[in-house]
């Protein structure tokens, strides 16, 4: 049943896409055809000096020239746009894709209904009083308005529905990333107040000692341990939510026997709020681990240890934060997109005028950003 579950979805999907790639082309092709029927008629009237054209007067090839001229524009036109399409397809439901196919084909049903009319005498006319040139004119230039609408109307609902599904995700992750990062600065916060108070504790523990009171030693100690999180103490960048982040993926990273290297140092003086901060290095580091552990899947037995490298601080009046981390030999030839949090690491990157500078290059993948301590805008290749 899950099975036939799955089946079911892909075939849903892969007819939304057929259906909205159709539905694209035929409303192209309509407006084109409509326009260049209305230039060719300018053009016969003007520079032929034909004082009433009319297309087909010519024969059929004429029209035959119109129509694939307009399917030709139509391909090449959906061709441009096809990687835009592709996204917007990637990673949704068979439902949603579904839903957003179906208003374009309305459309375009609409739009061949009235084409229909239009072939049986249902056009735009003048009554009479401006001749069958103009007529003609009327008639292609308010069936361009009309198929032209209907194909931005089309344009405007699928990938107006895509930024919508893709603003909706950002602000989810969002969401789940600050209550995360909002847990682990408590958790950071308990354990600094440990560490502080680490002499009573001390004292504590050397009372129960003397007095040999081992049961009550070795819960003592336990409570401690629970509560301490003391892993923590191996990054200390000067930001204290940085810190409880950076911890979280070491654990994660050396849960999945990832090679972990890690040497940041926030500036005191820093623009960015801890916040952007934690979605800068949590959205990097997250497709760091999933990169290393695609290449653990791939390479499993082959000895390979994958590796991240973390390293931040400030380069000449900026702050620069650079990561690297092992990948696969076939995503080294064609990586994988990361989604998501690649557009959040991006809203960052605008909101702070930073810049991005990506790198794959012998089976690692690179990424800097830097971002100015100043107002002014540094160009990354001269400060790296």
């Amino acid at each position: 049943m899950k099975r036939f579950g799955k089946k079911m979805e892909k075939g849903i999907k892969v007819v939304s896409v057929l259906m909205t790639v159709i539905t694209l082309i035929w409303l192209t092709y309509f407006f084109s055809e409509s326009l260049i029927s209305c230039l060719l008629l300018v053009w016969k009237h003007t520079v032929g000096h034909v004082d009433v054209p009319v297309l087909g007067s010519e024969g059929e090839r004429e029209l035959g020239l119109i129509g694939w001229g307009g399917f030709c524009i139509a391909i090449m036109a959906v061709c441009g746009v096809r990687k835009r399409l592709a996204s917007v397809f990637y990673g949704k439901s068979g439902k949603w894709c579904a839903l957003l196919t179906l208003p374009p084909l309305v459309v375009a049903i609409v739009t061949y209904a009235a084409n229909w009319g239009a072939g049986y005498g249902i056009l735009y006319r003048s009554d009479g009083n401006m001749g069958l040139y103009y007529d003609q004119i009327f008639s292609y230039v308010g069936w361009a308005v009309l198929s032209g609408l209907s194909l931005f109307a089309a344009g405007v609902y699928v990938f107006g529905m895509d930024r919508i599904y893709v603003e909706q995700k950002k602000a989810e992750q969002y969401r789940v990333q600050a209550a995360v990062y909002r847990t682990l600065e408590e958790q950071y916060t308990q354990a600094e107040r440990l560490r502080h108070d680490l002499k009573n504790h001390v004292l504590a523990l050397r009372g129960l000692w003397e007095d040999q009171a081992w049961e009550k030693l070795g819960d003592y100690l336990k409570r401690m341990e629970n509560s301490a999180q003391l892993g923590m103490s191996e990054e200390a960048t000067g930001n204290r939510a940085v810190d409880a982040l950076l911890c979280q993926k070491r654990k994660l990273a050396e849960g999945k026997s990832i090679a972990w290297e890690c040497d940041v140092r926030i500036p005191k003086q820093c623009p960015v709020n801890e916040f952007d901060l934690c979605i800068l290095f949590g959205n990097i580091l997250d497709n760091a681990v999933e990169a290393c552990g695609r290449l653990q899947r791939r390479e499993q037995g082959q000895g390979m240890q994958p590796f991240i490298r973390v390293q931040a601080g400030t380069v000449k009046s900026c702050f620069l934060l650079e990561v690297k981390n092992s990948m696969s030999e076939e995503e080294t030839q064609k990586p994988q997109g990361h989604g998501i949090g690649l557009l959040n690491v991006g809203d960052v990157v605008r909101e702070y005028n930073a810049v991005v500078k990506t790198e794959i290059q012998n089976g690692v993948y690179d990424i800097s950003v830097l971002l100015p301590l100043a107002e002014t805008v540094y160009d990354i290749e001269r400060v790296v």
